[in-house]
């Protein structure tokens, strides 16, 4: 059996899952690299959707209104920001991190084939990563929860405070 050192979370829209991530990685003592996934709002609406690196860069992935080929719901798609920015991201991470995050492995990500690529490549290297994985399976999706070395956690109101604490001491395990 392989070593576990795959760390994904799972759970509804706006359980906590990215915060839960972001809280997790400031207090382990590492370098991390890769992405999350931030929603765009203008008051209570949500306009689209940004891919930011840890070190704050932000790209446009979706916007309400967006001329795109590619559409999940009222969105439009950059799949450029996909296929270089996030890409790129989990590549500098993958080569001079300790620790590749990758928030979010969604249905909108999941429309660039170079995304999937760069998944599956980090998820076999020898970085831990720590991410989050829709909920509603495809084959794709289905296939990264199957992994032997991958643990899947789901994010609930009743466990979600306690998320980063687990995620560090299982991504601290990986990492000595």
């Amino acid at each position: 059996m392989s070593r576990v050192k795959n760390f994904l979370l799972t759970g509804r829209p706006g359980i906590g899952k990215t915060t839960a991530i972001i809280s997790a990685i400031r207090s382990l003592d590492t370098d991390p690299g890769g992405f999350y996934t931030e929603e765009m709002r203008t008051g209570r609406e949500r306009k689209g959707f940004e891919i930011v690196s840890l070190s704050n860069e932000r790209k446009v992935l979706a916007l309400k209104g967006l001329k795109s080929g590619h559409r999940v719901g009222p969105y439009g798609l950059d799949m450029g920001v996909m296929d270089t920015f996030a890409v790129d991201l989990i590549k500098d991470a993958m080569k001079n991190k300790t620790l590749i995050m990758i928030d979010e492995i969604g249905r909108m990500e999941l429309m660039s084939e170079n995304f999937k690529d760069i998944v599956i490549k980090a998820l076999d290297s020898d970085k831990p990563v720590m991410g989050v994985i829709m909920k509603k399976d495809n084959e794709f999706s289905k296939e990264i929860k199957n992994r032997e070395d991958t643990i899947i956690i789901e994010v609930t109101e009743a466990n979600r405070d306690k998320i980063p604490d687990t995620l560090k001491t299982l991504v601290s395990g990986v990492l000595t």
